[in-house]
Order: structure tokens, then C-alpha cells, then sequence
């Protein structure tokens, strides 16, 4: 994988994934722990409603109870019930149903038949006095029953009317009912806060829910745990509560089914979780972003030092120097050893290339003694030659002036021979101020174009900047390399016109030498390229070595003295050459050059 090959994407990706996999264990953790806090509440909260239920159920039946033995022990109710006329005993009931505030209030004989009674219909009064509760009345013992009726569920307390204590006489039974309707449901609700339906074998006969609700809810009257119900769109926690034991009859399948609304609480789940996930996204991001940050400003050290090195191994320059990042906002102290420890390094190096250059000079002037005695012996035969008209005690003025101009001649040759043999041998001084690039191109493009031969173009790149270098000692050299280019070329090209302020420009295809710069990241390059003749393959690698030329009348100084001032001003100059083709020569100058001497 590509993207794991470097050492930033690999920082990156692994801190954004770890801090990814941190934020969403942290939110997963939490939203975990607050949806089970909250559904814990909602069983506490139903459960304990429930206990509030059977509590208030408990106390009402043992209330209604206890009140409908009192009044089944009256001295008037037990006198009325003894006379067995029912219109006595009605006299009697209707008192007795607002001492209670029954719903319902039966009064029978021994044998079971009603002798009043208040509240409902005949037939349900028929009914409830044949129920199993007031059998157990007329046995002698108290009865409970939870009956059906038109408007709800109806709790039975029954209780035998007798005489005497320890044998008693058993005169009838009194019924007292009490209603579980929509009204009492309506009371619990504000009590509790929780829905209640009251219902018996499956089906609700009271409740504070909708009718459209009941036969969902009646499913629910045997939950004997808390469970999640959808009723409507709404969701609740639904709990089944038994209304009692039961002592015969249908009574033990009553039951309360207690609801509990979870919308409010899922509401709050719901933007609970909604938060959640937008911190989660905001997390991220945010880890992700300084993710990059951190991973970013410990590899752009690290990759600016990987920068210089391999633009090292592409060129070959070991001059080349890692700038420093003073301006950045971090530093890497770590990176900035490594990179003052390489640049020590490409120090030394420039050091011992330049004390190995100066060597190399000191010594070839020894090899070169040989090549000096020819250069100097010709001159001064000449000269030596010339001398011979002087001698006669009456020259000829022709003869004179031709000795003369000979001599004049032969003694310019041999200063251009020291000089160039100086120059080449002693440390050159270099005297830096700003140059600019693109003119001085264009003076030593023109002062090459003194002589005849193929015109100049020029191509300068307009974003060149103002460097600090030695502009004399390179126009020098440019103004060689030029000339050495003209020459190059096949002297019959037809040459062109020749544009103002002295630089040649071509109207058409004739051949002609090209001067080009372009700006680098930390350089700024000369190109001088000729369509000429081309270098052969075997003189190529000694084209600077002193004194080695292909040219009639040359010294083979000039590319060596060349190459000696761009390297002194921390340049490189190298050449590329196909015969047939032509010549490159590039110039790389550093945009400041530190050093003043070679």
C-alpha cells in the first residue's frame, strides 16, 4: 500500500485511528450506560407503582371489610333483618348505603332471598346475591368477590347477620359492593402518574386509556413482568397487578394493568444519543484535524532533510545544504541536530573539493611545464626572428614596421598565456554584491557577439531574482562559454539580424546559440546551448583538464577557469554534449554565495 510507505501518512492514520476508536468506545460506553440507567428507572418506577397499588387496593378492601362488619353487627339491621319484611328492612338498607357510600347494598334472609337492597339493577341484584360470596356469608364466614358489571368491575364484601356469639344464629347476609370504574382509575392516575386499566378474564372494563386501547391491553391483565408496549404511537412499560386472591368464581383472574409512559423518557433517550452522535462526529473531526497537525509537524522536518537528500542523489551536487525552519511555528530539536549534522557534512565536503581542486591545480602546473615551453618558445622565436631586421645598420621601414607589429603580437600571446596561467593557479578573490541574472546575460551575450559568427537568443524567465554573487568574474566566464559556443557552430550558418543594444535575434530557422536562465527552489539556472558539432565521447571527460583543447591556437584554460568561478561562488557547472547535435552548458549559482575566495 502506497499510503502506509511514508512516515507521515503512517503517524497520521495511526493517531486518527486511535482516537476514533477512543471517542467511540467512550460514546458507545455512555450511551449504553445512560439507555440502561433509563430503562432501569422506567422498572423502578413501574414497580414501584405497582406496590403503590396493591397498598392502596390492600387498605381500601380491608377498610370496606371492617366497615361492612360493623354494620352487619347493628343491633336495628340484625331487629329488621329478624322480622323478614322486606319494606322494614328497606327502611333500614338505604341509611346503612350512606353510612358506607357503597355503590351497591344487599340485604338478605337466611335462604338467600333479597330483602333490600340500593344501587343497581333487579337483575344484577339477583345475580349478586347468588354469587358464591353470599353463600359463604350464610355459612357463617365472611366472603369476597370481584364480579363483573355494566359500569366496571365491582368488589364484593359480604358478611353474615347472626345472633349469639358462641353458636350463632345465622338471620341472613349483608353485601356491600364497590366499584372499580373510570372515575377510581382516573383518581390512581393522579396519584401515580401511570395509566391503569381494571379488567377481569382477558377483557378491561375500566381504565384511563382510549376504547381502541382496551383489547390490546386486556393481552396484558396475566404480565406478571414489566413490559414494553406501543399503543397508539405512544410506548409504555405495562405491569399486571392482581385485584385479589380470590375466594371463588372468577375472582382470581381480576387484575390491574399499570402503565407507565416511556415517550418522554425516549424523547430524552432520543436526544440523549442525538448528542451524543454529533460530539462523536465534532470529536473526530477535531482528532482527525490534529491528527494531521501533530503528524505534519513531526515529518516536515524530517521530510525537508528527505528532500535535500534526494535531490542529492539525483544530481550528484554534495554541496547542497538543508535550510533552516526558523520561520515555522514548532521546532524539532531532533531534526535540527540531524540537519546542522548534515550540513557539516556537505561543509567538509565543499571543503576538501575546494582544498582537492586547489591541489589538483598546484600539481598539474608541473604536468603542465611542458605545455608552458611550447606556448612561450614559439612566441619568442618569433619575436627572436623579427629582432634580426632590427640589427641592420639601415632597416627598411616595411621591414621595421612588420618586425614591430610581429613583436607587439607575439607579446600580447605570451601575457594571455601567463595571465590565463595565473588565473588557473591562484586562489581566485571574489568581491559579492547583487547581480542581476537576466542583464548580466544580456552584456555578456553582447560583448560575445563582438566578433562575427551565429547570432545569441536569449530566454529569460522574467521571475529570476537578484542574487549575491561575484558579477565580474561571471560575465568573465559567461562571455567565454559564449564565445567557446559561437565557435562551436559551423561557421557558414547564415547569421541574422541583429536586434538593439547589440543581441542577435533570429527571423527564421538559421542555427544560432541559445542563453536561457530559469528560477529553481534554491538556485537560479544558466543554460548556454549550441546546435554545433557536438564533443567527442572520448574528449568529453577531459574537457577540464588545463590545457587540453581541440582548438587550433587554444590554451584549454577557458572551461577549467570557468568551472573554478561558478564552483567558488557555490555553483555547479556541468555539460552535456552529442556529437551531431550540439552542446548544453548549465550554470547552477546558489542564491547567496558565503564564501569570497577559492
Amino acid at each position: 500500500m502506497s499510503l502506509l510507505r511514508s512516515l507521515q501518512s503512517r503517524m497520521f492514520l495511526a493517531s486518527a485511528l486511535l482516537t476514533v476508536v477512543s471517542i467511540g468506545v467512550a460514546i458507545y460506553l455512555v450511551g449504553v450506560r445512560v439507555n440502561r440507567e433509563v430503562e432501569d428507572a422506567l422498572q423502578r418506577d413501574i414497580v414501584a407503582t405497582g406496590a403503590l397499588v396493591d397498598q392502596l387496593r390492600t387498605t381500601r378492601a380491608e377498610t370496606f371489610a371492617m366497615m361492612a362488619r360493623l354494620v352487619g353487627d347493628a343491633p336495628k339491621l340484625k331487629a329488621a333483618v329478624d322480622t323478614n319484611d322486606p319494606p322494614t328492612v328497606q327502611d333500614v338498607a338505604g341509611d346503612y348505603r350512606e353510612q358506607l357510600r357503597a355503590h351497591r347494598l344487599i340485604i338478605t334472609n337466611r335462604s338467600g332471598q333479597v330483602l333490600a337492597h340500593v344501587g343497581g339493577a333487579a337483575d344484577e341484584t339477583r345475580r349478586l346475591a347468588a354469587s358464591p360470596a353470599t353463600a359463604i356469608a350464610l355459612g357463617g364466614r365472611d366472603g369476597f368477590a370481584i364480579v363483573p358489571v355494566d359500569d366496571g368491575l365491582l368488589q364484593l364484601f359480604t358478611v353474615p347477620i347472626a345472633l349469639g356469639v358462641e353458636r350463632p344464629d345465622v338471620l341472613g347476609s349483608l353485601i356491600v359492593g364497590f366499584l372499580l370504574d373510570d372515575t377510581l382509575a382516573a383518581e390512581l392516575k393522579s396519584l401515580t402518574g401511570s395509566d391503569l386499566a381494571f379488567g377481569l378474564d382477558g377483557r378491561i372494563l375500566a381504565s384511563t386509556l382510549p376504547a381502541d386501547h382496551l383489547e390490546r391491553v386486556g393481552s396484558l391483565l396475566t404480565a406478571v413482568r414489566p413490559q414494553n408496549v406501543t399503543l397508539g404511537g405512544e410506548e409504555f412499560v405495562a405491569l399486571a397487578r392482581p385485584l385479589a386472591p380470590g375466594t371463588g368464581g372468577s375472582s382470581a383472574s381480576a387484575a390491574a394493568v399499570i402503565l407507565r409512559s416511556r415517550t418522554d423518557q425516549v424523547r430524552f433517550l432520543n436526544e440523549i444519543n442525538s448528542e451524543l452522535a454529533v460530539t462523536a462526529v465534532l470529536g473526530v473531526l477535531l482528532a482527525t484535524l490534529l491528527s494531521f497537525g501533530v503528524a505534519r509537524t513531526i515529518t516536515r522536518p524530517l521530510a525537508a532533510i528527505t528532500r535535500v537528500m534526494k535531490d542529492v542523489a539525483t544530481t550528484g551536487d554534495l554541496t547542497r545544504k538543508i535550510t533552516s525552519g526558523s520561520a515555522r511555528r514548532w521546532h524539532d530539536e531532533d531534526a535540527q541536530i540531524l540537519a546542522s549534522t548534515f550540513n557539516t557534512l556537505t561543509e567538509s565536503i565543499v571543503r576538501f573539493q575546494r582544498e582537492g581542486a586547489q591541489k589538483e591545480r598546484l600539481s598539474s602546473l608541473g604536468r603542465l611545464s611542458t605545455v608552458i615551453a611550447h606556448e612561450v618558445r614559439n612566441p619568442l622565436m618569433i619575436i627572436k626572428a623579427a629582432l634580426r631586421p632590427l640589427r641592420l645598420p639601415a632597416p627598411d621601414p616595411e621591414a621595421l614596421r612588420e618586425a614591430v607589429t610581429d613583436i607587439e603580437h607575439e607579446v600580447a600571446r605570451l601575457n594571455r598565456v601567463v595571465n590565463e596561467v595565473l588565473d588557473f593557479a591562484r586562489p581566485i578573490r571574489f568581491e559579492l554584491g547583487p547581480t542581476a541574472v537576466n542583464d548580466l546575460c544580456r552584456e555578456s551575450a553582447s560583448a560575445a557577439q563582438a566578433a562575427p559568427g551565429v547570432p545569441v537568443r536569449l530566454e529569460l524567465a522574467s521571475d529570476v531574482p537578484v542574487i549575491r554573487s561575484d558579477t565580474e568574474r561571471l560575465r568573465q566566464a559567461l562571455v567565454n562559454l559564449i564565445v567557446n559556443a559561437r565557435q562551436a557552430v559551423d561557421v557558414h550558418t547564415a547569421p541574422a539580424r541583429v536586434a538593439p543594444g547589440g543581441v542577435a535575434a533570429l527571423s527564421g530557422p538559421e542555427a544560432c546559440v541559445t542563453v536561457s536562465t530559469r528560477t529553481e527552489p534554491d538556485a537560479v539556472t544558466i543554460i548556454i546551448a549550441d546546435p554545433g558539432r557536438g564533443i567527442d565521447p572520448a574528449d568529453l571527460p577531459r574537457i577540464f583538464d588545463p590545457y587540453f583543447t581541440t582548438k587550433r591556437g587554444g590554451t584549454g584554460l577557458g572551461l577549467p577557469i570557468a568551472r573554478n568561478v561558478v564552483e567558488g561562488l557555490g555553483g555547479t557547472l556541468t555539460v552535456l554534449s552529442t556529437v551531431g547535435r550540439g552542446t548544453e552548458i548549465r550554470i547552477d549559482l546558489p542564491r547567496t554565495s558565503g564564501d569570497s575566495s577559492v
